[in-house]
């Protein structure tokens, strides 16, 4: 029997599906960043707060003395909806400014090797799920296409909570397949998200129907852990989790599957890209697979496999069922940073 390829740290080949890249650096030509960075949810919050000075010098500011980056979605989506003129205003103005350079970033991303020939890209991670950051996804789908770029932006079908882990259903082992679900993780630079997944395969073999039974989060960002608290809290929640999936009878895979930031190699180290996580997650030594593994309690007899890959690739993975139309296509994910993987369909 052939040795399935998916039973492995950042497996590149899946039944039908080429990974061919993820966490792709672009080098800003008019910075020391990444190109990336002009079009994640912090730059957003840039583009904003300059709005707010240019406009507001010596005067009012609609959204009073509050700093922008303490400004909620919540409030900064209610302006959109009928609040203060003045405020909608600086929103929509930092909408168009964000949606300008997504445009851009994406017309960099298709002209490298990487991403020649996409057609569709997917756009996740947590800005896209509230109104701002959908109507910057609308708008820059609008100006690609006036710019005859080739290529359609697709909203994330999937809750982005869930995204994150229901990815691993095609990146799961065949082994796991037998069971009714498994653990699964989404590491970002916010929160850690762990959960109940079922594939149930046994309804659509394309895990189109899979769906997440039970999630746990932590917002670990306004809590300042260091690295081993966080993976300490971690395994916490997914013993938890483990625990609930008894409660239920769940048939558990001994499997746990990790999404975090960062290019990760087969061997499980995260070589670079995690510098949004609380602590140093690239240093020597540091085995976040073998660390999360000796916390976990049993399933059945067994202590659980953990599996790592990158965390856009898994959120893309989420919407591989739907992007099978298309031989070619990439995923965005507007977090804390900018994610980024792209996939080719195979013949079957």
């Amino acid at each position: 029997m052939p040795r399935d390829p998916r039973n492995r740290h950042a497996a590149l080949r899946l039944p039908g599906l080429r990974i061919d890249s993820s966490n792709l650096a672009l080098g800003d030509p008019d910075g020391d960043g990444f190109l990336g960075d002009r079009a994640s949810q912090t730059a957003f919050r840039r583009y904003l707060d300059a709005r707010r000075r240019y406009h507001f010098t010596g005067k009012r500011d609609p959204f009073g003395r509050t700093p922008t980056d303490a400004i909620s979605k919540a409030d900064i989506d209610l302006v959109l909806v009928g609040g203060n003129a003045d405020a909608a205003h600086l929103v929509h103005a930092a909408v168009e400014d964000h949606a300008h350079q997504l445009a851009g970033v994406v017309r960099a991303f298709l002209v490298t090797d990487e991403w020649r020939g996409v057609r569709r890209i997917v756009i996740g991670g947590g800005f896209p799920g509230c109104r701002a950051g959908a109507l910057s996804v609308r708008r820059a789908a609008r100006l690609l296409k006036l710019q005859r770029a080739g290529v359609e932006l697709s909203m994330l079908q999937h809750d982005g909570d869930d995204a994150g882990l229901l990815g691993w259903v095609p990146l799961a082992p065949a082994a796991t397949h037998r069971y009714e679900a498994f653990l699964a993780v989404d590491i970002g630079g916010t929160n850690i998200r762990c959960g109940i997944v079922s594939p149930q395969l046994d309804i659509r073999a394309d895990g189109s129907k899979a769906r997440v039974l039970e999630r746990s989060q932590w917002r670990h960002a306004v809590e300042s852990p260091d690295r081993d608290e966080a993976v300490t809290r971690m395994a916490a929640m997914l013993n938890g989790l483990l625990a609930h999936a008894r409660t239920l009878g769940l048939r558990l895979a001994p499997f746990v599957g990790i999404a975090c930031p960062g290019e990760i190699a087969a061997d499980g180290r995260i070589l670079h890209g995690a510098q949004n996580l609380p602590g140093d997650w690239q240093a020597d030594g540091f085995d976040l697979a073998t660390e999360v593994r000796q916390c976990l309690d049993r399933v059945g007899r067994q202590i659980p496999r953990v599996l790592l890959h990158n965390d856009a690739v898994v959120q893309g993975l989420s919407e591989a069922a739907r992007m099978a139309g298309v031989e070619r296509w990439g995923v965005l994910t507007i977090g804390t940073g900018l994610g980024n993987a792209s996939y080719t369909n195979l013949p079957s």
